[in-house]
């Protein structure tokens, strides 16, 4: 959690104690030796991975093998990666990074950041003329997803005789209170101050809320709880917050 962020069409950007905003929600991100997207959903081994803020960039944190900070390399050269069907320009991080989370993953990685004079556009099927795009986000710069909801699930799986999940699970930029469960699903726009946020389509969930983001243990809920109420044939899978654009 923060106690505040900046927001603008590409989504949140997390300041600092001193005000300053060393990277934005989704800039960064690891791939392959082809320069294709590394996640949780093929490296669970990536939840144990800390990210923090530092000084113009991030801190990383790897369990026994120590912390590197990454300052953002917007001067160096763009090289071309992919995020899903999306092939953007990003920035290489550099070798100290690259060394420690490939020691961690024992394959070869790299970190980049996002190269801000880019446009993801998101689909205009949903986001319409807004104008909305992307950075290393798998469609969408906001996921919203209200407190009942997860209570809501909560209960079904101890009814299952399943502990309850965090919030963490799920990976939404901004939580809401106040609503019934799924409400959210309704929602024209959320309000705030001068940000409006529209939720455009519902987010379908994949094998990373399957994914303990405290041991990096696989299991099968919530999604085998989630099939029994919140499939989506439209969507072709189980639907859990709502994509948002500003």
């Amino acid at each position: 959690d923060v106690a505040a962020a900046l927001v603008d069409v590409r989504g949140l950007t997390v300041t600092d104690a001193a005000g300053r905003s060393p990277c934005g929600d989704r800039e960064w991100m690891i791939v392959d030796a082809d320069g294709r997207f590394v996640t949780q959903r093929d490296a669970p081994r990536l939840a144990l991975v800390g990210v923090g803020t530092a000084a113009d960039g991030i801190a990383l944190s790897v369990p026994r093998l120590g912390t590197v900070t990454v300052a953002a390399p917007t001067g160096r050269p763009t090289r071309e990666v992919q995020v899903w069907d999306s092939r953007v320009p990003a920035h290489d991080a550099g070798d100290e990074a690259a060394a420690l989370l490939s020691a961690w993953l024992e394959r070869a990685v790299r970190l980049v950041r996002y190269d801000d004079a880019y446009r993801r556009w998101c689909n205009p099927v949903f986001a319409g003329d807004s104008g909305a795009h992307a950075a290393f986000a798998d469609a969408y710069p906001l996921l919203v997803i209200g407190r009942a909801s997860l209570d809501e699930l909560n209960a079904r799986l101890a009814a299952r005789g399943h502990p309850a999940l965090p919030m963490n699970r799920f990976r939404p930029n901004l939580v809401i209170g106040g609503l019934p469960a799924h409400d959210e699903d309704h929602l024209a726009a959320i309000v705030c101050g001068d940000v409006v946020i529209r939720p455009v389509k519902p987010c379908v969930r994949c094998r990373i809320t399957t994914t303990d983001q405290d041991s990096a243990t696989v299991g099968d809920e919530p999604l085998a709880t989630l099939a029994g109420y919140r499939m989506d044939e439209r969507f072709g899978g189980v639907t859990f917050g709502m994509n948002a654009v500003v």
